[in-house]
């Protein structure tokens, strides 16, 4: 058998022999394309999805339908529009021959159906692009707290070459697939009420941190910012503070009758007589007390008295002496018994 020999190409002028560190990175990051000649037999069987569309797409679908077939067409993949029925079908054809596209084709119809534009749907086409659909729905319980952090969601815009479009109860996302997880995180978080503000600054400072080749091998932690979270009460805190009494068992003591207080103070064994002069040096006692405060005279008091003394006859009994002459009755009254 002869030998075959087989020489590479001298190196051009003004060029090195071996490619540059920049190069390497390049051509390890593109995969290789798949293309007829890898399959050249296609497919024994055919595959096909479908999905539904609200009525209100029908009009687009219908208007751009032409070029979503054109698209698939060229990868040998063909497309049907229901109207009647309100569907999207795609199914291989013996032509087929990359088993992959079929799924692409699934996601572009899908996301068709979101309110996603022919326009970037069909970037699903590509190698380097992918898709997401995150369900929000059943995140948030409370109807009105739903809509407000769903708002903050469709002010984003587009994040690092990422376009994600907010419809119903999910979110559609397209890029690359880094990208997808970072927007999920975005969605996930503002849905648990982190505004997307901290995060979309984050992605902002790694975006540039990507550029810089020295970077890129070191960590980031020192650059990220840390952002902490604030517990803020909303309920005021009373002015009055009610303190609960210590729990006590037992019921509380009886109270002292009268008589247990007149024994205790040595009153029950007094004569009449003898009460009723110890009442009257109390009411002296009173007066007196009131007569020497300071000097100082009470002009409404002394008023209201007039006013009492011309309402009753000249030598009637002033209300307490009466209270005191009834006790006093009463008192021989019981005895008398």
């Amino acid at each position: 058998m002869a030998s075959s020999s087989i020489r590479a190409p001298a190196p051009a002028a003004g060029k090195d022999e071996f490619p540059s560190e920049k190069s390497e990175p390049e051509n390890r990051d593109k995969e290789p394309t798949l293309s007829k000649e890898d399959n050249p037999r296609g497919f024994w069987e055919e595959s096909s999805f479908a999905t539904l569309f609200p009525k209100y797409r029908e009009a687009y679908l219908k208007e751009c339908w032409p070029l979503v077939q054109k698209a698939l067409n060229e990868h040998h993949v063909s497309a049907t529009l229901d109207l009647i029925e309100g569907s999207m079908t795609i199914c291989t054809t013996k032509k087929t021959f990359d088993p992959h596209i079929i799924l692409r084709a699934r996601d572009i119809i899908k996301l068709l159906a979101r309110s996603v534009a022919f326009e970037q749907a069909v970037r699903l086409l590509q190698d380097d692009v992918a898709c997401d659909i995150i369900k929000i729905g059943s995140l948030v319980r409370n109807k009105e707290r739903f809509v407000k952090r769903r708002r903050q969601l469709i002010g984003i815009g587009t994040l690092n070459t990422l376009l994600h479009m907010v419809q119903g109860n999910s979110v559609s996302a397209i890029g690359p697939f880094n990208g997808l997880q970072e927007i999920q995180k975005v969605v996930l978080d503002t849905m648990k009420n982190i505004h997307p503000i901290y995060n979309i600054k984050t992605l902002m400072i790694k975006q540039e941190l990507a550029k810089d080749s020295e970077l890129r091998t070191q960590s980031w932690e020192r650059f990220l910012p840390q952002f902490k979270h604030k517990n803020v009460n909303k309920c005021k805190e009373p002015k009055k503070k009610t303190v609960k009494k210590e729990y006590i068992p037992f019921p509380p003591p009886q109270p002292e009758s009268q008589i247990d207080k007149e024994l205790a103070s040595g009153e029950y064994f007094l004569k009449a007589n003898q009460k009723k002069w110890q009442k009257m040096e109390a009411i002296q006692a009173k007066r007196a007390g009131e007569a020497s405060t300071e000097g100082q005279l009470d002009v409404a008091a002394v008023k209201e008295k007039v006013k009492k003394a011309k309402g009753r006859k000249p030598g009637a009994l002033t209300a307490e002496e009466v209270k005191l002459k009834m006790e006093a009755d009463e008192e021989k009254k019981k005895r008398k018994k």
